[in-house]
């Protein structure tokens, strides 16, 4: 294999106890999909796999007959992930699954931090499952389930045949509200086609921008309505949300013209140190005075990478754009200090 294969696609998959992520890791780890999906799980033990589909196992990675392999993660998640790629054979994907309560931040981070892991793979998606019934109750009572649709690129709405059409909106608009740019897939028992959830690209900001180039305009529709959808999609539609759940995550968007590099940089570095913790994701596209390409950055808390993606087109209008997620953000200082970076 030579060095300069394609980096391996992760998937961080975020979900209490109940919401379905086993289910979905059982399936691909069984199903007849003709990819290589490697795992990697807190407890192997907890997901139960049938003896029958396991081909051979060294302690600690569990091949399986459709040529998937299973892991768990003992201590440190970059050495197992290093083990992987030492493997012969060639992954698709890697499906990284967080416990129930953690925080996907740090999962997510280890992605960007760490030279060799990030040599050889990218963080494809963070995707969180849900529970029908249980997520009013889980926002209620906790913010980590809070955290975890605030992070996530796709949301799996999972156990819909046990709640109703009404409550399934109300569900979505509350989604909607604390990250409105995710995806979101309605399913029962995890039953969505495995490639509307792995090797997505949503990560990747450039790909979910040119897919849907109002990926970052806060109102956008929202795919899960489909065709011939008649909803009122502006901000109104959003602001009834907070008669479900009155939610703590925000998302601030901000926009602007050309910006001046000199002092767009310090700007970006100085809001993720003060207010790095708040900040639970950004993502942005910024055009740059002088300059002919997009500039494409995402955080996660204090980290903050970028890079040039490709070049303006003709007929693209060339204005800045970025959006925060986060808590006790201040909306109007982000929004002055934002347009003081213009050219």
């Amino acid at each position: 294999m030579s060095e300069t294969a394609s980096p391996i696609p992760v998937t961080v998959l975020t979900g209490y106890l109940g919401s379905g992520k086993t289910t979905l890791l059982n399936r691909i780890l069984s199903e007849d999909h003709g990819k290589r999906y490697a795992v990697i799980v807190n407890e192997f033990g907890e997901i139960g796999i049938d003896n029958d589909l396991i081909v051979e196992s060294d302690e600690e990675i569990y091949e399986m007959n459709n040529g998937c392999v299973c892991c768990t993660v003992r201590g440190d998640l970059i050495r197992v992930v290093e083990g992987l790629m030492r493997r012969p054979g060639r992954f698709d994907a890697i499906v990284v699954e967080t416990t129930g309560l953690a925080d996907p931040a740090p999962v997510a981070q280890t992605f960007f931090m760490d030279d060799d892991v990030r040599e050889k793979t990218r963080l494809d998606a963070v995707v969180a499952l849900v529970d029908a019934k249980h997520l009013p109750l889980r926002l209620d009572d906790c913010r980590e389930a809070e955290d975890q649709i605030a992070f996530a690129d796709v949301v799996l709405l999972n156990k819909t045949d046990l709640v109703d059409e009404n409550e399934l909106i109300g569900l979505e608009q509350t989604i909607r509200a604390i990250n409105p740019s995710a995806r979101i897939h309605r399913t029962e028992r995890a039953g969505v086609e495995l490639a509307s959830v792995l090797d997505r690209g949503a990560f990747d900001l450039q790909r979910a921008l040119d897919n849907d180039p109002q990926f970052l305009d806060h109102d956008h529709p929202d795919h899960a309505c489909g065709p011939g959808c008649d909803h009122d999609h502006d901000h109104h539609h959003h602001s009834h949300a907070a008669d479900i759940h009155d939610t703590t995550v925000q998302s601030i968007s901000l926009r602007s013209g050309p910006l001046k590099p000199d002092r767009f940089f310090p700007w970006i570095q100085k809001t993720t140190q003060i207010d790095g913790p708040n900040i639970l994701r950004l993502k942005g596209i910024i055009a740059f005075d002088d300059d002919d390409e997009r500039y494409v950055v995402q955080g996660i808390h204090m980290i903050v990478e970028g890079d040039h993606q490709r070049q303006w087109k003709p007929d693209e209008k060339r204005e800045s754009r970025i959006v925060f997620v986060g808590r006790d953000l201040d909306a109007e200082k982000l929004k002055r200090t934002f347009e003081a970076c213009q050219a």
